[in-house]
């Protein structure tokens, strides 16, 4: 009866969180987000992630490109020279004069040319900040693994240190029914036997749990390890697979880090091709010539002639470009899948949590029997036992699966920019 008030409980607390989330829109936006840390914190510790801080360095990097390329390579030169010339004119004496020349010039880069180079440093910044964007969502993600690997192993120490003190009890009970002559010593040595089986899984817990939170702390300084709360109920997840899959493809740095590739590739193979009409350069000369007996100021232009080389490089370019292109298909192909896999996967465990809540109740439920009947002297000690391990696995599944459930519910929202979105 219990348990069939508890479900029909659950069923009226998913609809009405299924008729809320429904009045709010597909985006299911919540203030508050069960079991994580506060997210004024979790924000401030991954923008501090020392891989964060580095993709903010290649983005000034990027800007600091954008204005070279925007600037060019086109500079003044200055040319200086210095001769001296003799002359024998016929029955004369010979001469000797100091000579110089100078020369001021700049390559021109030809019309067209400065927009795509503009264009391909602007390429080059979003594709930074795609880069940086991708850097603080994989950090967003190992935060939330690890913080529910923290949850799991603290979840297991409790259920084992539980399950100890359990056991701990019905030893005791064991050996006081032995001392009345209620009970045979085969039961007290069984019932220490199962004590021992649990302290050492309980020790075994306590050691992961530690280990688990030592790599928290290291891996995000300043996130507070509170001991959790009540593990919450994972709620339905609301939208078709079509609007989930969707929305994280949306949001995909991955992707947008592939289409960025694409983009730059593409410019810089049309910036190439310019190059195969070589940029002039021109300039102004100045000599002075007999020991300044004669002086003259010239202009002139030079053109490189173009070669295989240049037609070469932009044939390369091309090529380039075409190669990001497919990546990038394959990359938007893999991630459809994946964010496919994702959500069915937490429909999946909301599945899984249920059956293994009617699970738990019903073992939990025979373990009562049956140390009732123990205690009417109707059973035997190693059926309780073999009862209670199984009720205590039972639970042990039970608050597992509830945070796997919670987990990929999470995720979801997480790569649909639902929860802590920091763009």
């Amino acid at each position: 009866m219990g348990a069939a008030v508890k479900k029909n409980q659950w069923v009226l607390c998913a609809l009405l969180s299924g008729t809320l989330l429904a009045s709010e829109g597909f985006t299911q936006t919540q203030t508050h987000h069960p079991n994580l840390p506060p997210a004024e914190i979790v924000t401030q510790i991954l923008l501090d992630h020392p891989n964060v801080q580095a993709a903010n360095s290649q983005i000034r990097a990027e800007e600091a490109n954008r204005t070279r390329l925007e600037a060019g390579h086109y500079e003044w030169n200055v040319r200086l020279g210095k001769q001296q010339r003799r002359a024998n004119p016929t029955n004369a004496t010979e001469e000797r004069f100091s000579e110089w020349n100078a020369a001021l010039e700049r390559p021109v880069r030809l019309p067209g040319k400065a927009a795509l180079d503009a264009e391909l440093g602007a390429r080059g910044v979003d594709l930074a900040a795609a880069l940086r964007g991708d850097v603080l969502h994989e950090a967003s993600r190992g935060l939330l693994r690890h913080w529910f690997a923290w949850l799991k192993e603290n979840a297991a120490a409790e259920q084992w240190t539980a399950q100890v003190a359990l056991l701990d009890r019905q030893a005791k009970a064991v050996q006081r029914r032995q001392q009345l002559g209620d009970a045979a010593r085969l039961d007290t040595v069984q019932a220490e036997a199962a004590l021992a089986q649990a302290e050492a899984q309980s020790a075994q817990a306590q050691v992961r749990y530690r280990t688990a939170s030592e790599e928290l702390r290291r891996r995000y300084p300043g996130l507070p390890l509170v001991a959790p709360g009540p593990i919450a109920e994972p709620l339905p997840v609301q939208g078709s697979e079509a609007e989930w899959v969707n929305k994280m493809m949306e949001h995909s740095h991955e992707l947008m880090i592939a289409r960025g590739e694409t983009q730059r590739a593409q410019t810089l193979a049309e910036r190439m091709r310019s190059d195969k009409l070589p940029d002039p350069s021109i300039g102004l000369n100045f000599l002075r010539e007999r020991n300044g007996q004669e002086n003259s100021v010239g202009a002139y232009v030079s053109l490189p002639l173009a070669g295989d080389g240049r037609r070469a490089a932009a044939e390369s370019a091309v090529a380039q470009a075409d190669s990001s292109a497919r990546r990038e298909a394959g990359v938007r192909q893999r991630i459809n899948a994946e964010a496919a896999s994702l959500y069915y996967s937490a429909e999946a465990r909301l599945s899984i949590w249920q059956s293994s809540r009617h699970a738990a109740e019903r073992l939990t439920h025979t373990a009562e029997m049956m140390a009732r009947a123990y205690q009417l002297g109707e059973g035997s000690l190693n059926d309780l036992l073999f009862a209670r391990r199984q009720a205590n696995e039972a639970q042990l599944a039970l608050r597992l699966a509830q945070l796997e459930a919670l987990e990929l519910r999470y995720r979801l929202l997480l790569d649909a920019h639902q929860l802590w979105d920091l763009d």
